[in-house]
């Protein structure tokens, strides 16, 4: 009886129908926790729904600020008084409707405009004197010449059909806005009550000249899909009660001739333009429909916004036609992803949705749509559970296929023909998964079959184990040798594995492979001996990485295990992360020196030329600054290279660098700044009589003890001696903040560059902050080479006039106005810090007239570019 119980058991265990449910339920796991079948059904629709005869509308053109214009006009943002001469042209053409998706959020204010109206208001009333009727006049001109604002909008205005965007932060608002719609945008605004429309809390909008010049302001906002790609369309943004429609949306109207108290909401369920009706969810995305290229071509014409500029096009071209105007040049027009496989610009987009709109080509998901898809996988899981395990292989394939094939086919047709999406990838991949893991179960090798495939493969895996060996991939081999049945050959493969992994420090993964020969035979050769050790070695010592990177951040259990060596040098511990590499703590053991070590295994991060290269430069680090012997500069005793690591060991040095004395709240006394400064000039002058110019000063590479009062000048690593044939112009190496201009412009550079540096490092420890900032690293570099430094007294009053001076001289654009070298700079720090304790100074301060205006950032990014490769200066928003 019992027997018989079991046998049911192991029955039911193995019966298809159970495989069949576990299937069904492992896929839901599937699509409940990952997003693979939702990829799956995205990339489907984007597939089916561009298979469509729909034709987008001959009534929209786009002018493309592109790559040529920008080439021929200037660089980007151009001068407004531009964007108004195509705005004329256009207006002049009779074009139905102009939409211009740049951005107007700020005044562009040309700086001789605020000096002719103060000059003009300077003046007065003018009548009587006809010298001063004639300045007016002239002033006048000039006036309107230079605000290109007022062209902009004039010419706006006189058109009388250009159309603007706004930009929307989405969100749940918890409480009031900021600030309430413009007059301007209130004009294109509807009341929404109900909130059919996506939340916002914040609101870009144009500058009220150009807004009140527009016909309408419409948002630009884009709903970006989880794969980065634009389906969805919010026809509607809520700004607390007020609906702001699309650029699209307003555009479609305008080219109606209906104004935004025309467009109906049919709440939860479209969006009404007289008699067109665009069907949206309950929160007013429409499904848009996206036309692929035909022959090569894009959907819509695009033409060069320089060509119609210049005539080249004629504007008579977009008579009665709705003209999009936008970026789309690299780095100004940002391209978002679609379905048809474009990448598109925001002006693009546009085009395809007021096509759309216009044409009533979306897609739509009805109501039954779920319930279609839930129906689907119903029907697929019981085909699975109850009826593939009863048929023949050849009649469930059959039978599996036509279904897969209808699935698929149905949703594509739906799609493409009806513009109906109804979800059945997720019912698809259940029946595939399904078919696969049935099928595959049910022909199975019986047991035997099984043990003689086993027995073949192994000879295979372990080739293939020891080729992976051979390529120094000694994880994989490892996980190759472990499938196949131990015996004395392979324990010979292993034993070299382990001793591989002995060579590269993985002591941890030698004591795995020995744990794993030993279960077969522990007496083989001397393996205990070698187990106990490469166990020791686990337990002691943290590793610093694989392969050839430092084995020993090292953790030593009192001198049980030998410690690890670097050329002459016990490793005892890891003391950081250095610019280069792993820094450690070691020991000469034959004259007991304790010394820093600072490692990188090249071979690890380099390859081929650029090995060579990343070589040559650690080991400069050592030849220049072994050549400089100061009190205030770390010494270096030795450089070499073991076991891929290359190394330098130099004075172990206390204390810690001044980064955190820069910081407001933990500033040093002045003198004592000024003092540490003084060092620090004196120490560069030494090392630029050497021909040596460090390039990267900065409070990080300046160690201080501060119960000793001792500075250090460190990390040479991306000097390079100025006389060498190897010097190779136009390198640019260092950190942004602390660069020079002409350490920026990429050109050949001098001990002044690192006075500039150290400039900048005086006046962050004096204030707390760096002189310059930006919001991108491109803006940062434009105000270096551009902008005059701010005085440091703006932010922090009590600092004396003469130390003022000295800072504005250190930081001189110009090199020749600068310090000529670092002992005189030292020499004026000592003067103004006697000067502040009270004693008589006997050296004057020079200084020249410096920096005046600018703005500060801390970015200690260490980077590398060569002159002449292009950097562009940042965006400003029009």
């Amino acid at each position: 009886m019992s027997s018989s119980s079991s046998a049911r058991r192991g029955k039911f265990w193995r019966s298809d129908w159970f495989v069949g449910v576990l299937v069904v339920l492992a896929v839901v796991v599937l699509y409940q926790s990952t997003d693979f079948i939702g990829t799956l059904e995205r990339r489907f629709y984007d597939y089916a729904s561009t298979a469509t005869a729909r034709k987008p509308s001959d009534r929209i053109a786009i002018i493309a600020i592109d790559d040529q214009s920008i080439a021929n006009i200037g660089r980007w943002p151009w001068p407004r008084d531009v964007h108004a001469e195509l705005i004329d042209k256009l207006g002049a053409a009779k074009a139905k409707t102009i939409v211009h998706t740049a951005f107007f959020f700020e005044p562009q204010t040309d700086r001789g405009l605020t000096h002719i109206r103060k000059i003009k208001e300077a003046l007065g009333d003018p009548a009587g004197n006809p010298a001063v009727e004639n300045a007016s006049r002239l002033i006048a001109e000039a006036e309107q010449a230079l605000d290109t604002d007022g062209k902009l909008a004039a010419s706006m205005a006189k058109a009388g059909n250009v159309l603007t965007p706004s930009v929307f932060g989405l969100g749940e608002p918890l409480g009031k806005p900021d600030k309430p719609l413009t007059a301007a945008a209130l004009k294109s605004a509807l009341d929404d009550g109900n909130a059919f429309s996506l939340a916002s809390v914040t609101a870009q909008q144009p500058i009220d000249t150009i807004g009140n010049a527009a016909a309408g302001i419409g948002h630009l906002n884009q709903l970006v899909d989880v794969d980065g790609a634009v389906r969805y369309e919010p026809m509607l943004v809520n700004y607390y009660g007020k609906a702001m429609p699309s650029l699209a949306l307003l555009a479609a109207a305008k080219s109606l001739n209906l104004s935004p108290a025309d467009i109906k909401l049919n709440v939860g369920e479209s969006v009404q333009l007289g008699k067109l009706k665009v069907r949206t969810d309950d929160v007013a995305r429409m499904l848009p429909q996206f036309y692929p290229p035909r022959e090569g071509k894009p959907a819509f014409p695009v033409d060069s916004f320089y060509d119609v500029l210049t005539g080249k096009i004629p504007a008579s071209k977009y008579a009665d036609k709705i003209v999009l105007v936008g970026a789309t040049a690299a780095g100004v027009g940002t391209p978002f992803p679609a379905p048809g496989g474009q990448n598109l610009a925001p002006v693009e987009l546009i085009a395809h949705i007021t096509s759309s709109i216009l044409g009533e080509h979306f897609v739509v998901q009805p109501t039954w749509a779920l319930l279609a898809s839930l129906g689907a996988f119903l029907l697929v899981a019981g085909y699975l559970i109850a009826l593939l395990p009863r048929l023949s292989a050849g009649m469930g394939g059959a039978l599996t296929a036509i279904l897969f094939v209808t699935l698929l086919g149905t949703e594509f047709g739906l799609l493409s023909g009806g513009s109906v999406w109804v979800q059945l990838v997720y019912p698809a991949t259940l029946l595939l998964i399904g078919h696969i893991a049935l099928t595959t179960k049910r022909f199975l090798v019986t047991e035997a079959g099984k043990v003689k495939a086993d027995e073949e493969s192994a000879e295979t895996n372990r080739m293939m184990g020891l080729a992976l060996q051979g390529q120094g991939q000694l994880d994989m081999a490892f996980d190759r040798f472990q499938r196949v049945p131990m015996g004395d050959e392979l324990m010979a493969n292993l034993y070299n594995l382990a001793l591989d992994f002995e060579r590269k420090r993985q002591f941890n993964k030698a004591e795995a492979v020995y744990e794993h020969m030993a279960r077969y035979n522990r007496k083989y050769k001397d393996l205990e001996a070698k187990l106990n050790r490469a166990k020791n070695l686990s337990e002691t010592v943290i590793l610093g990485g694989g392969g050839t990177h430092p084995g020993g951040t090292m953790l030593l259990d009192g001198g049980a295990v030998e410690k690890p060596m670097l050329g002459r040098y016990q490793v005892e511990k890891e003391l950081g992360k250095g610019a280069m590499g792993v820094v450690y703590l070691g020991k000469d053991p034959k004259i007991g020196r304790v010394v820093a070590i600072k490692t990188m295994a090249l071979s690890q991060e380099f390859e081929g030329d650029e090995l060579n290269d990343a070589r040559e430069r650690f080991f400069r680090e050592a030849e220049t600054a072994g050549r400089l012997q100061h009190q205030n500069i770390v010494t270096i005793f030795d450089a070499g290279e073991e076991h891929d690591l290359a190394y330098i060991a130099m004075e172990f040095l206390k204390g810690r660098d001044l980064a955190d004395y820069c910081k407001d709240g933990n500033l040093l006394p002045v003198p004592r700044v000024l003092s540490i400064v003084a060092r620090v000039a004196e120490a560069l002058a030494y090392a630029h009589r050497q021909n040596v110019v460090h390039r990267d000063i900065k409070p990080a590479n300046i160690m201080y003890e501060l119960d000793s009062d001792t500075v250090k000048v460190t990390d040479f690593g991306i000097a390079r001696i100025t006389d060498s044939s190897k010097t190779k112009t136009g390198l640019v190496l260092g950190t942004p903040s602390f660069m020079s201009p002409e350490q920026i412009a990429g050109r050949k550079i001098d001990g002044r560059s690192d006075l500039y540096s150290l400039g900048v490092m005086l006046y962050q420890m004096l204030t707390g902050v760096l002189p310059f900032r930006g919001e991108s690293m491109a803006e940062l570099m434009y105000k270096i080479a551009n902008e005059d430094a701010p005085d440091p007294r703006v932010a922090r009053r009590d600092l004396p006039e003469r130390l003022a001076q000295v800072v504005a001289r250190s930081l001189a654009k110009k090199p020749d106005l600068r310090y000529a070298d670092g002992d005189e700079f030292a020499r004026d720090l000592r003067a103004v810090a006697a000067a502040l304790s009270g004693e008589p100074a006997t050296v004057p301060v020079a200084a020249s007239r410096g920096p005046a205006a600018g703005a500060g950032a801390d970015d200690d990014r260490t980077v590398a570019f060569r002159a002449g490769e292009p950097r562009r200066t940042p965006a400003r928003p029009q």
